[in-house]
């Protein structure tokens, strides 16, 4: 009886302070959640962090060149992304795009951006392909796959694709 009594205590103890780290560090993958910070490389090189966005509303979007929905898919990103780069938030100034490559060829990768005419400056990936870090960072297991992110890096919104990417943001200038 000690025995289940002391195991019970344990499972209690246990409980109580899995919920005390999660609600202390509530970062995820889930509206509502504070997105998970990435920091990947560039095509140049150089590593951008997402969290250097911090102040802006921004798109989190998981792609590859090889991805036919995910190229179908950019004509709309392109579009929001130059319709609302410099518009005025309910808080925070700007609207940009973190692109987040599942590509394991670096041409075709710069190919597709130059091609697709994807003209903001945020294209990160470590050319993992499906191993990719930042794909299992957000659980990504198809693309394209977004997260819209509002100014303080908290997830608005999830696979906002055509005209739902256009209204939410529209919301958060309201």
């Amino acid at each position: 009886m000690k025995r289940i009594n002391l195991m019970l205590l344990m499972i209690g103890v246990a409980t109580f302070a899995f919920g005390f780290i999660y609600q202390s560090n509530p970062q995820g993958t889930n509206v509502g959640d504070k997105a998970i910070d990435l920091a990947f490389t560039s095509p140049e090189g150089k590593t951008i962090a997402l969290s250097s966005l911090r102040g802006k509303v921004v798109l989190i979007d998981f792609w590859a060149s090889w991805c036919g929905p995910c190229r179908m898919e950019n004509p709309n990103l392109v579009a929001a992304y130059n319709k609302y780069k410099d518009a005025k938030f309910k808080s925070g100034k700007g609207f940009t795009i973190y692109s987040v490559s599942l590509d394991q060829n670096k041409d075709a990768w710069m190919k597709a951006i130059k091609q697709d005419n994807l003209s903001w400056s945020y294209h990160v990936s470590d050319l993992g392909g499906w191993q990719s870090k930042p794909a299992q960072i957000y659980r990504v297991n198809s693309i394209p796959a977004s997260y819209l992110l509002d100014d303080k890096g908290v997830i608005v919104g999830k696979n906002l694709r055509g005209p739902a990417l256009e209204q939410a943001l529209e919301k958060l200038m309201k």
